[in-house]
């Protein structure tokens, strides 16, 4: 496979002997191993991925993406796609070869007639709720504002309108998609539905959306939330307590909850909930959690949707070395938490997080065969964070968070997030996928018989 670093030096030719080094020739910059600025363009957000390709081409549109697409093929060198970067495996960098990056493909036009947004593929949360939320409107859209929208989006999307609206892929309405062969395609129901079926969930194997659009949904701009901190000697009993009332929640109930240390050492059971509703229905259906046990903190207030969305962005920096490992809960039973509470005892540092995503509501009503998203249902995803600076404490954090997936996995569905996954091979790319997998392999052999976008959580095409 050919390289585009350091081109010409390894054939011993001077400096004044180069030839030009090739590249697309976009509106967009291109900025290659060696140039100014190339250090900062390579970097993730995860802070342990240390990946250097032989170019950054940063598209200003879909001809852009065109563009880089036909270069790539041509020179036969692997393609990485980037929107936010948030990919906790590093799988929007590649070594020695191409990195499309959207992000700054930023227009948004919303319609608060029909509830929607076109939405082009480098805009991040954050962007795009500040653009619905100017007209009280809302879709699901996950927990950090600095995560891109594509990713999200193509992997399924949670967030916390979930249970309300489903996931963020089940409010997809149509998308744009530029495929291996360098076609530009409008895929939704009507157009192109079998790609717009593997685009709801399976991730990018059959091209680079470059724009969504979503199905809105009027939330106003403030909602309830209810939140509680239990010490650790009482985590036992507030996490039978989580299992029990977020098994229990009504649709417009999203409750999150998680092992968190604070800086002082010390170890606590956090649980947040939001309701999507009137505030005077929000109250009722989630004052138990203000209520149950000895909490050392409790919070019942109208929040603005904006903060909610932001809220978690603190925990999360750009930089910092990240690694966590997923899977699926229908329950936190007894056997789980007493695991739990044992492996998270061991936690390598302050930072480390046990964390429970709610989902289930809407999203376990749409049939599994609607969309690539297999796990519909799943009450929890649980998965532990490790969060750390020093390379040398790599094996320590990553151990940990190894350990406690282990311990837990025997209670697990044995499903997964695909936005979750790391580099776990191709089995756990298939439990992502369940019994919809088959069907995405033959997807891919129409799209993408190549596996040109194979830098992902992978699907083979079928022979």
């Amino acid at each position: 496979m050919e390289q585009l670093e350091p081109y010409d030096d390894l054939m011993g030719k001077s400096h004044s002997e180069r030839r030009p080094t090739p590249q697309p020739q976009l509106k967009g910059d291109v900025i290659l191993n060696g140039n100014a600025g190339y250090e900062e363009a390579r970097r993730v957000w995860n802070g342990a991925i240390d990946k250097k390709p032989a170019m950054i081409a940063y598209c200003l549109d879909a001809e852009d993406v065109i563009e880089a697409v036909t270069f790539a093929r041509s020179r036969t060198f692997p393609v990485a796609v980037r929107s936010g970067g948030h990919n906790v495996a590093g799988l929007s960098v590649c070594d020695g070869g191409m990195v499309i990056d959207l992000s700054r493909m930023k227009r948004i036009d919303v319609d608060p007639v029909r509830y929607t947004a076109r939405a082009e593929a480098g805009l991040d949360l954050g962007e795009f709720d500040r653009a619905t939320q100017a007209h009280g409107l809302a879709t699901t859209m996950g927990v950090n504002s600095d995560t891109g929208i594509a990713g999200l989006t193509l992997g399924g999307g949670f967030g916390k309108l979930g249970r309300k609206y489903g996931l963020t892929c089940d409010n997809l309405i149509a998308a744009e998609v530029v495929t291996a062969e360098g076609k530009i395609l409008r895929a939704s129901a009507t157009e192109h539905p079998d790609l717009f079926w593997g685009l709801r969930g399976g991730g990018g194997n059959f091209g680079i959306v470059t724009a969504f659009e979503y199905q809105l949904h009027a939330i106003g701009t403030s909602l309830l939330v209810g939140s509680a901190l239990h010490p650790y000697d009482q985590a036992r009993d507030a996490m039978r307590f989580y299992d029990e009332f977020a098994r229990n929640a009504a649709d417009e109930v999203n409750v999150d909850a998680a092992l968190v240390t604070l800086p002082t050492g010390d170890r606590f059971f956090s649980i947040s909930g939001s309701y999507v509703g009137s505030h005077h229905d929000g109250e009722r259906a989630l004052s138990p959690i203000v209520q149950f046990g000895s909490p050392v903190e409790t919070r019942l207030a109208t929040v603005p949707y904006l903060e909610i969305q932001s809220s978690g962005d603190g925990l999360f920096p750009r930089g910092r070395r990240y690694y966590w490992k997923a899977q699926f809960l229908r329950e936190i039973s007894a056997g789980a938490i007493g695991a739990l509470l044992d492996a998270y005892a061991r936690a390598p540092n302050t930072s480390s997080l046990l964390v429970f995503q709610h989902v289930g509501g809407a999203i376990a009503r749409v049939p599994v065969s609607d969309s690539p998203y297999a796990n519909r249902d799943a009450v929890f995803d649980c998965f532990p964070i490790s969060i750390w600076d020093d390379p040398a404490d790599d094996n320590a954090n990553m151990r940990w968070a190894r350990e406690l997936w282990s311990a837990v996995r025997p209670y697990s569905t044995g499903g997964v997030y695909a936005n979750n996954l790391g580099d776990e091979g191709q089995d756990r790319v298939r439990e992502a996928y369940g019994e919809n997998y088959a069907r995405l392999a033959a997807l891919k052999a129409k799209y993408d018989p190549m596996n040109f976008f194979r830098l992902n959580q992978n699907i083979k095409p079928t022979a």
